[in-house]
């Protein structure tokens, strides 16, 4: 089960997250963010590598 998920509601498809971690995330064709490793996700400070709070723990 995934650890990390992106809230679709509060991503804004900024790109940050691409940024602040390369390989972990990709904006798809809505625009919006999805994670696509979580191991990197969780080395780059998962929940932190989005500005904006749509990165959020799985529970």
């Amino acid at each position: 089960m995934p650890k990390y998920k992106v809230n679709k509601e509060k991503c804004v498809g900024c790109g940050a997250c691409v940024a602040n971690c390369p390989g972990a995330t990709e904006l798809k064709e809505d625009g919006k963010a999805e994670i696509i490793d979580q191991e990197k996700i969780e080395k780059c400070g998962g929940k932190d590598v989005c500005p904006l709070g749509a990165i959020e723990k799985s529970q």
